[in-house]
């Protein structure tokens, strides 16, 4: 029942360790320069030096992505993904508002940076499914399309849907509480023991790497989650 296609994700890239602990190293000198002049102030100078050391060497551990060496598939997300102006979420909720007591079961930004859109994919609880393109710019929704399956299919997914405790929404949360992103596609699946699973994937926007959650529909459980760096 995938819908969606994976992406190619570069190796990140680093600075030399030379420069690292150099910038390490002058971020200890001011703290302890800070800890030299605030005798008046007791502990709190100490304190202030070594948070600045801390940012120092974070900020240098962490350089965002040079996009010379962004890969394709990442410059697509570059260029596509600020052009969202509405979240998932809101696509979501135009989808289902459109499809009389229906459910989320899949939603993904797709378009151009000119165009982008969301296609969600929505189901009523005897399976029948809906497609409902929205403007991921304005927000429109478009019209719902049904879409044809056969009986199995109808089954399977109805089943899924009444399986599955956990939304959509807290699927994405607990993937963006582990990486901080912008959600990009959900997807309601199951595992190869039958258990219903949401597919989350986070694209990070200092090296728009997108990394794929797969989270169990019960119990909010993360079961796997995957960067492509090829």
């Amino acid at each position: 029942m995938n819908t969606k296609s994976d992406g190619i994700f570069p190796k990140r890239q680093y600075l030399p360790v030379f420069r690292g602990a150099a910038l390490v190293c002058a971020a200890a000198a001011a703290g302890a320069l800070l800890t030299g002049c605030g005798q008046d102030t007791g502990g709190e100078a100490t304190r202030s030096g070594a948070a600045e050391a801390a940012r120092i060497a974070a900020a240098s551990s962490s350089p965002p992505a040079d996009a010379s060496h962004l890969t394709e598939d990442q410059r697509e997300r570059k260029a596509l993904v600020p052009r969202a102006k509405t979240g998932y979420e809101h696509a979501l909720h135009a989808a289902t508002a459109a499809v009389a007591k229906s459910e989320p079961v899949s939603v993904e930004l797709k378009g151009t940076p000119d165009s982008p859109r969301w296609e969600a994919e929505v189901a009523t609880d005897d399976g029948t499914a809906h497609t409902v393109s929205v403007d991921a710019a304005g927000g429109k929704a478009g019209e719902a399309r049904a879409k044809h399956e056969d009986d199995d299919d109808k089954r399977e997914l109805a089943d899924l849907l009444k399986k599955a405790t956990v939304t959509a929404e807290q699927a994405a949360r607990t993937a963006t509480d582990k990486t901080k992103g912008t959600v990009t596609a959900v997807e309601l699946d199951d595992t190869d023991g039958g258990t219903p699973k949401w597919s989350v994937d986070v694209v990070t926007t200092d090296d728009w790497n997108k990394t794929t959650y797969d989270i169990d529909a019960t119990n909010r459980k993360i079961l796997g989650e995957h960067v492509d760096r090829d």
